[in-house]
C-alpha cells in the first residue's frame, strides 16, 4: 500500500468519528483525572496558609517559600516526563504520578516540620508535573481530529473542577472546625484534613489507568502495530482505514528517535522557534497571575478585612466562575478558533487586573478596603477568573498538546511546562512581599502581562483548529 501523506486524505483521520464517542470521552475524563490532582493539589493549600503560618511561627518570605516550593518539584517533573513517557508509555507514568500524588497526601497531612512538609509538597509537585504533561499528550493522541479541541479541553476542566472541590473541602472542613484551620478534628488539626483528603482522588487515579488503552502512537513508536490499529479502531471509529492511518502516523514518525532536549535545539536563537511559542504561551498564561486568585485568595481577603469564613466562600464561588468560565471555552474552542479565545481573554483579563489595581489602591478604614471599592476588587477578581477560564486557562493546553510535530512533542511539551512552572513559582514566590510592598502596584505588573499577551498572539501564535496532529510537521 502507498503511504499515507502528512495531511491523512487516504485515511479519512480528519472526519472521523468514533463508533463510540461515550467510549472516547471515558477514556479521556480518566486520563484527565491527573488534572483534577493537579487543580486539586495546587489550590488546597489556600485553606492551609495561615494554620501553616501560625504553627511553625514564620514570616512571609518563608511561608511564600513553603506554599511555592511545590512548583519546583512540578517543574523537574514536567521536564522529565516527556523522556519517561517516550521511555515507558503514558499509562506507566500516570500511574508513578498516581502513587506519589497518594504519598504527598499522607505525608503533607502527617508533618513531623516545616522541612517535613516541604519534602512531601515537592514530591506531590513531582506528581503534578508529570500530569500536565502526560495529560493534554495522551488526550491529544487519543482524540479524533474533529473532537480535539473540545477533548483537550477535558484537562483544563479538570483542573478547574479540582481547584473548586479543593476549595469547598476547605471550606466544609472549616465549618466543622468552628472556623479555626488549627482547629482539633478526630486529632488532627483541619488544615492537616484539607491536605489529606486528596488521597481519594490519588488511588482513583491511579485505578482508572488501568482501564484505559496506551496512546496508538507510542505503540506505533515500539513497533506494536496491531495493538495500536486496535486502538485506533476504538478512539477513530471503523470507517476509516486503519491500515492506511496507521501508516500515516508511522510516515509522520519516520526516522524519529525519541524525543530529547537536542531536538529542540535551533541554530539561531537556542531553541527551534516553536518551542519558543509553547514556552511564552505558558509563561503568559501564569505571569497574569491567576494563582495568586488560588494559593492566596483567603489570605487576600483577610488582609482587606473580611472575615475568614467568609474569605473561604468567596475562594469557592471563584472556583465556580472559573468552571463556568472553562464550559464556555470547551463549547467555542473548536467553533471559533485557539486565537480567538485567546485575545478576547486577554482583553478582558488586562480590563478586570487594571480595575483591582483602582480598588487595591484604596487606603483601608479599620483595616478594610472602603465599602465600594470592596466591592470593585471582589467584582473584579471574578471577572479576571472568567476571562482566564475561557480562554488562555483552555487554550493554553489544547495548544501544547497539539502545536508541535509529533518527532518533537514530548520532549517540547516538556519544556514548556517546565517554563510555565517556573514562571508560576516566581508568582507564587513573589506575591506575599509584592503584597507587602504595593498590592495595587502588584496588579498593574499582572495586567502589564495581560497587555503584552496580545501582541505576542497576534504575530507568533498559529490556528490550529481542526488540523490532525501529523499536520503540525
Amino acid at each position: 500500500m502507498t503511504s499515507s501523506t502528512a495531511n491523512g486524505p487516504e485515511s479519512g483521520a480528519r472526519a472521523a468519528h468514533p463508533d463510540h464517542l461515550g467510549h472516547v470521552i471515558f477514556i479521556t475524563a480518566a486520563a484527565a483525572m491527573g488534572g483534577f490532582l493537579f487543580g486539586y493539589d495546587s489550590s488546597v493549600i489556600n485553606g492551609a496558609v495561615e494554620a501553616i503560618r501560625d504553627r511553625y511561627d514564620i514570616g512571609s518570605g518563608t511561608l511564600a517559600q513553603v506554599i511555592a516550593i511545590a512548583l519546583i518539584g512540578c517543574a523537574i517533573g514536567a521536564a522529565t516526563a516527556g523522556r519517561i513517557a517516550d521511555r515507558i508509555g503514558r499509562i506507566r507514568c500516570m500511574q508513578i504520578a498516581s502513587v506519589l500524588f497518594t504519598a504527598s497526601a499522607i505525608g503533607s497531612a502527617l508533618p513531623f516540620a516545616l522541612w517535613d512538609l516541604a519534602m512531601w509538597r515537592i514530591i506531590g509537585g513531582f506528581a503534578i508535573g508529570m500530569a500536565s504533561v502526560i495529560g493534554p499528550a495522551y488526550i491529544a493522541e487519543v482524540s479524533p481530529p474533529a473532537y480535539r479541541g473540545r477533548l483537550g479541553s477535558f484537562q483544563q476542566a479538570a483542573i478547574v473542577i479540582g481547584i473548586a472541590i479543593s476549595q469547598l473541602v476547605n471550606y466544609a472542613v472549616l465549618q466543622i472546625a468552628d472556623g479555626d484551620q488549627r482547629g482539633e478534628i478526630l486529632g488532627l488539626e483541619a488544615w492537616q484534613w484539607m491536605l489529606g483528603v486528596m488521597v481519594v482522588p490519588a488511588i482513583l487515579y491511579g485505578l482508572l489507568s488501568f482501564a484505559i488503552p496506551e496512546s496508538p502512537r507510542f505503540l506505533i513508536s515500539v513497533g506494536k502495530k496491531a495493538e495500536a490499529r486496535k486502538i485506533l479502531e476504538e478512539v477513530e471509529g471503523d470507517k476509516i482505514d486503519l491500515d492506511a492511518r496507521v501508516t500515516e502516523i508511522e510516515t509522520a514518525m519516520h526516522s524519529e528517535h525519541k524525543s530529547s532536549f537536542k531536538d529542540l535545539l535551533g541554530n539561531r536563537f537556542f531553541f527551534l522557534p516553536i518551542v519558543w511559542v509553547g514556552i511564552g504561551l505558558s509563561m503568559f498564561q501564569q505571569l497574569v497571575g491567576i494563582n495568586v486568585a488560588f494559593y492566596y485568595s483567603a489570605t487576600l481577603w483577610q488582609s482587606v478585612g473580611i472575615d475568614p469564613t467568609d474569605s473561604f466562600f468567596y475562594s469557592f464561588t471563584t472556583s465556580i466562575i472559573n468552571i463556568i468560565g472553562t464550559v464556555i471555552a470547551m463549547v467555542l474552542v473548536d467553533r471559533v478558533g485557539r486565537r480567538p479565545l485567546a485575545l478576547v481573554g486577554s482583553v478582558g483579563m488586562a480590563v478586570a487586573l487594571a480595575v483591582e489595581a483602582w480598588a487595591f489602591s484604596a487606603d483601608l478604614v479599620d483595616g478594610k478596603l472602603p465599602e465600594t471599592q470592596g466591592a470593585v476588587a471582589l467584582i473584579a477578581a471574578h471577572v479576571f477568573v472568567l476571562f482566564f477560564a475561557l480562554s488562555w486557562g483552555v487554550v493554553v493546553w489544547v495548544f501544547l498538546g497539539e502545536m508541535f510535530p509529533n518527532r518533537l512533542r514530548a520532549a517540547a511539551l516538556g519544556v514548556a511546562v517546565f517554563a510555565q512552572w517556573i514562571a508560576n513559582w516566581a508568582i507564587t514566590a513573589s506575591f506575599p512581599s509584592l503584597a507587602d510592598w504595593n498590592l495595587s502596584g502588584t496588579y498593574i505588573i499582572y495586567a502589564c502581562f495581560a497587555v503584552l499577551s496580545i501582541p505576542f498572539v497576534l504575530k507568533f501564535v498559529k490556528e490550529t483548529k481542526g488540523k490532525t496532529l501529523e499536520e503540525m510537521g
